[in-house]
């Protein structure tokens, strides 16, 4: 009996499905990523084990389920644990205990670390998948024309007539074969009950195998009355800032009798509001607060002065990934890296879309801010380097430069030089002064000290030092509840005489205690010695007579 083929565009359909099938089930079961796990760099691969394994070597592994679909499994293999760790003694604990703030880091916002490695795996298997099409492709071409037109014609006509066996021989094998090449390990003791330490935590449900078992057993009450406590000091100063922001409201409304809230009132003129946060020092645990006050403000622009890591190592991206989470969808965050962060910190901004200043001047929501990442690198244990070949003063006078060229010429003061830069931005204060005592800049934020300074008159300009957001203090971490108060500032910028107007602090403090201030004035810039500005307006917040004493740093 003859066998009736397919009609040619079936045919051509199943041939594209299977190999779209095979390059795409290549793509997902090798899909590898060279991440982070708590203080540790990590290689997450995909498996066909239909479980999350984390092999930490010589401790063991622990084994909980996968979060993959299609029985699809994640192997994270845990590099920089001693190979010759040979017994769970004090010894050994006090040596892993060095890390434990990168563990606390992982715990506190595990579906970070989850959404960083779910969008790298799916990356690196769209790229495995597109290379293995450009493969398939290159090869079928290479076939097809070393074969022939004749040949290939005899070899149709007897594959039409068998389309749907191949079809199915064809399926069979590519899910097989990527069955058994997803990179796989010997089978884990899946029986083992599961651990109860990690009841209530991201790891409710793992199993855990080996030497670290012993680990847990003895100190598993030390670091879940750590985790716990980092878990209700956070949780209480969220609500503690929501309750002082929320009455600051209320307050306001009652002295406008507006309805206005901290940051406007109705009849205000159309100020840009920013929020500032500086110095977080992978403080993870202020993220949930930084995203519940900017969701509360509305902010048009959100700041970062610095320093977001503490050693800028590639294991610190979750930090940055983190912090990115708390921006409002479609504001700007507009970052100027510190003396702690390093190229790969500024990369992860970049690929969170963060406008990372580079020394150029940018316009953002009308304001022009210029900035640059610090010229000083700090590494623990490492001491502080130069990171360009320049130092702090050079990078100052740079940013001076720029700052003038922009404006035309020095001097144009507040009330003229429509082009003049409008912000800048810096991580140690120092770097602006030059510009500050040129005229050419008339507000500068900055971070790097870890307490707040100003707002106060500098050169002829205004200088605001923000405190450190991650509670940072000298000689201690940041992370777990707060060793010294975090600090957030609002600012508001008025777009019609290109100045910023007020200021506003928010802090919460190592109580858990949280505060939100009242508006206050910037003071007003020193006029230039040849500045005679017409129709100076008197009834604006941060007007008056310019300061008779000579400027003065701080």
């Amino acid at each position: 009996m003859t066998r009736l083929a397919p009609p040619r565009w079936l045919r051509w359909t199943l041939a594209g499905a299977l190999a779209a099938l095979a390059c795409l089930m290549y793509g997902i079961t090798t899909a590898r990523a060279e991440l982070s796990l708590g203080p540790h760099e990590a290689t997450y691969a995909v498996t066909a084990q239909d479980r999350l394994v984390a092999d930490l070597g010589p401790l063991g592994t622990v084994v909980t389920d996968s979060p993959l679909p299609l029985t699809l499994g994640v192997r994270i293999t845990v590099h920089e644990i001693p190979a010759d760790l040979s017994a769970v003694d004090a010894a050994s604990f006090d040596a892993l205990a060095g890390d434990l703030d990168g563990y606390l880091q992982f715990f506190d916002t595990p579906q970070q670390t989850v959404r960083t490695v779910a969008w790298a795996l799916a990356w690196d298997a769209a790229r495995g998948a597109g290379g293995a099409a450009v493969v398939l492709v290159a090869g079928a071409l290479g076939v097809r024309a070393l074969l022939g037109a004749a040949r290939r014609r005899e070899l149709a006509r007897a594959a039409a007539a068998r389309t749907w066996e191949i079809t199915a021989g064809v399926a069979v094998v590519v899910l097989v074969a990527a069955t058994a090449t997803a990179s796989s390990a010997p089978q884990e003791r899946a029986a083992l009950p599961a651990s109860a330490v990690f009841e209530g935590t991201a790891l409710e449900g793992a199993r855990i195998t080996g030497r670290l078992a012993g680990v847990i057993d003895t100190y598993s009450g030390q670091l879940v009355e750590t985790y716990q406590a980092n878990e209700v000091f956070y949780a209480g100063a969220r609500e503690r800032l929501l309750e002082a922001w929320d009455a600051r409201v209320a307050e306001q409304e009652v002295a406008d009798g507006t309805g206005a809230s901290p940051s406007g009132s109705p009849d205000a003129p159309e100020y840009v509001t920013f929020l500032l946060v500086s110095d977080l020092h992978c403080n993870t645990g202020m993220t949930p607060l930084i995203r519940d006050l900017a969701d509360r403000i509305g902010p048009d622009v959100m700041l970062n002065a610095g320093d977001t890591t503490i050693n800028g190592t590639s294991v610190e991206s979750v930090c940055v990934d983190s912090f990115a989470s708390a921006v409002p969808d479609g504001v700007p965050f507009v970052v100027a890296d510190g003396n702690h962060d390093s190229r790969l910190t500024t990369a992860t901004e970049l690929a969170n879309r963060q406008v990372v200043l580079d020394g150029e001047v940018v316009e953002v929501e009308g304001v022009r801010i210029l900035g640059d990442r610090d010229p000083l690198e700090t590494r623990i244990g490492g001491g502080t380097v130069m990171s360009r070949e320049e130092t702090p003063q050079e990078a100052g006078e740079r940013l001076r430069d720029v700052a003038c060229e922009v404006a035309g010429e020095p001097g144009l003061g507040g009330y003229t030089g429509e082009d003049r830069v409008d912000l800048l931005l810096v991580h140690q204060p120092a770097v602006g002064d030059a510009a500050l005592e040129s005229g050419c800049v008339p507000f500068q934020v900055s971070g790097h000290m870890h307490t707040r300074i100003g707002p106060d008159v500098v050169g002829y300009g205004v200088r605001y030092v923000n405190a450190s957001t991650g509670g940072a203090t000298k000689g201690n971490t940041s992370v777990g509840p707060l060793r010294d108060s975090s600090e957030m500032t609002v600012l508001r910028f008025d777009p019609e005489r290109r100045r910023f107007v007020d200021w506003q602090l928010v802090e919460v403090t190592p109580e858990g205690e949280a505060f939100v201030g009242e508006r206050q004035t910037v003071p007003p810039v020193v006029p230039l010695p040849d500045e005679v500005p017409d129709d100076v307006p008197g009834d604006l917040p941060g007007d008056g007579a310019a300061p008779s004493s000579s400027p003065s740093g701080n």
